[in-house]
């Protein structure tokens, strides 16, 4: 079975450089393991960054032990659907790719929220408008 993003496609990828993903293959897959529900591809900003680090969700310092180099804005991730709408509660959003968010993200956040924060043109316009 193939995942499925917010739009009713395919789940696209993310990201890669780094490599995001709960697990770690660039695409926002879900599945028992991820308790988080790492389903939101988001394009980090400062703003988030900083925001995320302070509630207690520390995406900027690097870890090696664990692989990771820590987020710059820009790069691409895969977040927790409730700590992203959280980010949109407190005003400080990141974008989203619909294409590469998996449809669970809507078990948490509506629709039209991740549509105000869309940074990709599906193929197929018409959900959008």
């Amino acid at each position: 079975m193939t995942d499925r993003n917010v739009l009713g496609g395919p789940l696209e990828e993310c990201g890669t450089d780094p490599l995001t993903g709960f697990y770690r293959d660039g695409c926002c897959s879900t599945g028992p393991e991820d308790l988080g529900s790492h389903t939101v591809c988001t394009v980090a900003t400062a703003e988030f960054l900083e925001h995320q680090k302070s509630i207690g969700n520390d995406l900027i310092t690097p870890r090696p032990e664990n692989n990771f180099a820590g987020l710059q804005p820009g790069d691409r991730w895969c977040v927790v659907a409730v700590r992203w709408l959280h980010a949109h509660e407190d005003g400080v959003a990141a974008p989203v790719v619909l294409a590469a968010t998996h449809e669970n993200a809507l078990e948490v956040i509506p629709m039209d929220t991740l549509r105000k924060y869309a940074v990709d043109v599906p193929d197929d316009v018409s959900d959008l408008l």
